[in-house]
């Protein structure tokens, strides 16, 4: 366990989740990040990036699907432990727990291990990206329940159990949607839908202000 004295608890770099429809805007949005950025593709929806010089794009190979988790973890830790990026965006984490989820299917005959195995692998994820040094950036697609849901009508396409091992770490977690023709994000947890905002006291932003604070 570590200890920090009173007034000597280090700055984290922040960790922002948005999730969204596709055509939002989710990927285009990590161009606002600091610094030099790494963007690793779960879907290959890489062309909103190209043309900008300040991304470097690691896209899946299909014979890597197998082997995801270690995969991930590996070229992570190295991309990391090199000092090149400030900020690191895991693009469709919709996509990264499917595969993760279909190699772990059938390790255990009851489902509900594997789905603890799930959780417990993407909370691992979250607990290595919270305490390393750079701004963290993820992406997911959502899901409308349906206009007859009043309160906590949109959420993220993950299992529940396993987005909430993930996001316990992030700072910001937010719907992307669009309304009258601009990108808006909802960080509002009243609205019944996955949200937060622990950096300050905004409920609706412009995406384009997702990094200012107030």
């Amino acid at each position: 366990m570590r200890f920090y004295e009173s007034g000597k608890i280090p700055d984290r770099q922040h960790m922002y989740f948005v999730y969204g429809d596709g055509g939002t805007g989710k990927t285009s949005l990590f161009k606002q990040f600091p610094g030099k950025k790494l963007l690793i593709s779960f879907d290959m929806s890489t062309n909103p990036l190209q043309g900008d010089e300040s991304i470097d794009v690691a896209i899946l190979d299909e014979s890597e699907k197998p082997r995801i988790q270690s995969v991930l973890d590996n070229f992570l830790t190295r991309a990391i432990s090199s000092g090149r990026y400030q900020s690191i965006c895991l693009d469709n984490v919709t996509a990264l727990q499917n595969y993760v989820l279909e190699n772990i299917d059938g390790q255990s005959k009851d489902g509900r291990q594997n789905y603890q195995k799930l959780q417990l692998w993407f909370r691992d994820l979250g607990s290595y990206l919270r305490n390393v040094n750079v701004t963290v950036y993820v992406t997911a697609h959502s899901i409308d329940k349906g206009a007859d849901v009043i309160n906590g009508r949109y959420e993220a396409d993950m299992n529940v159990k396993t987005f909430n091992a993930l996001t316990s770490m992030f700072d910001v977690v937010g719907r992307i949607y669009m309304q009258d023709g601009q990108r808006m994000i909802d960080l509002d947890p009243e609205q019944g839908n996955h949200a937060k905002n622990r950096i300050d006291d905004r409920k609706l932003i412009k995406a384009e202000e997702l990094l200012q604070q107030k």
